[in-house]
């Protein structure tokens, strides 16, 4: 499998959390918890970016991050719930820095980054074994209509990610890719300093994992708003001001503090 090392030019962005400001509600004070370090999580040698990306799930999502990461001059390994099989026009289209993995297993081996882009109803099927002391993306977005109804997630006392956490318990899970459409991901990117450049929202417990992915994502074309822990992740969610609506990083931080808890809204 190639492996590509990548010589940073630049220090990565430094993403600065939204001013939200305390107003006694839940929905407009996100948690400060202190930050944490996962202390088996692998992380890429300071001299490496991020070389390799595991893509879990093949679809509209998981192909675009494959993509965007191809063309970025990452390697990806890409693996599907039927061992690789369907893949090869995908792979075809990547090139030779892509190939389909047989298992999931076979995929994170040796990803320095791990995508994880099935529908949250499966979550809890993922071999949790084969993400222990993996960075982990979680790219997911709750619609009932197509997840079904999950009652945690429909009374708000948690997030898609921090159920992709506990499912994975040995991983460190950070939110992130979920906020615009998976063909924007390929198409609104731009280099670092660009003009009015396209901001994402993350969140996660692990401050190590963060920087990664923060390095990442700016590869990919994009700054980085750090919103907090896992908890905070919902404020990027569907519907939401930060959702699915292009911004620059100023302008995700307003959108940020903007949000409310579903059973906030207005029409709720």
């Amino acid at each position: 499998m190639l492996r590509r090392t990548v010589t940073r030019t630049t220090s990565p962005l430094r993403a600065r959390r939204p001013g939200f400001r305390r107003t006694g509600r839940r929905s407009s004070s996100p948690a400060r918890a202190p930050p944490t370090e996962h202390p088996s999580t692998r992380i890429p040698s300071e001299r490496q970016n991020v070389a390799t990306i595991a893509i879990i799930g093949a679809g509209n999502v998981g192909s675009q991050v494959a993509r965007v990461a191809v063309r970025t001059g990452h390697d990806v390994v890409l693996a599907n719930s039927r061992g690789g099989e369907g893949l090869d026009a995908l792979i075809d289209e990547l090139g030779p820095r892509a190939r389909a993995a047989g298992s999931v297993a076979d995929a994170t081996e040796r990803a320095d980054v791990v995508v994880v882009a099935v529908p949250i109803h499966s979550y809890e099927g993922l071999p949790s074994k084969a993400f222990d002391g993996r960075i982990v993306i979680d790219t997911g977005n709750y619609y009932p209509s197509w997840n079904g109804d999950i009652a945690e997630l429909d009374d708000e006392s948690t997030t898609t990610a921090e159920i992709l956490q506990r499912a994975l318990p040995g991983a460190s899970v950070v939110k992130a890719l979920n906020n615009l459409n998976a063909a924007e991901l390929t198409t609104t990117g731009s280099p670092a300093g660009t003009e009015n450049r396209r901001a994402l929202a993350m969140a996660g417990d692990d401050t190590n994992a963060k920087r990664v992915v923060q390095e990442l994502l700016d590869s990919f074309g994009f700054d980085v708003v750090d919103v907090g822990p896992l908890s905070e992740g919902w404020r990027f969610q569907r519907d939401l001001p930060a959702y699915g609506i292009r911004h620059t990083a100023a302008e995700m931080r307003s959108a940020l503090a903007r949000a409310l808890r579903y059973r906030d809204l207005p029409d709720a």
